[in-house]
């Protein structure tokens, strides 16, 4: 993961344990996933419960890691909403056209 964005300068590591409360939606979405289709399928198709639970296994396995950045980004955009960062400030131009 890069340190700040190239285009806003916006910070994306942060303080060690900052993170926790994307793992904290990760986990939240992955359960509501799980859990949502697991339940449609029953409600269905009446899958018993020898199908279900490979199905809801797997997903279990593969959500998170696949929504892992994810949940990252929507971590951070969030804290940002929250707690915007002043803008870094610009570098000023000379008239030879190089930044300082």
């Amino acid at each position: 993961m890069l340190s700040r964005c190239e285009v806003c300068g916006v910070r994306f590591e942060r303080e060690p344990g900052y993170f926790v409360g994307a793992i904290y939606v990760n986990y939240g979405l992955t359960s509501l996933a799980v859990l949502g289709t697991a339940l449609s399928l029953d409600a269905c198709f009446g899958l018993d419960l020898s199908t279900l639970l490979p199905l809801a296994i797997t997903g279990s396995i593969l959500l998170p890691v696949l929504f892992f950045r994810h949940a990252r980004s929507f971590w951070l955009a969030l804290d940002f909403l929250c707690n915007p960062e002043r803008p870094p400030l610009r570098l000023i131009r000379p008239q030879g056209g190089r930044t300082r």
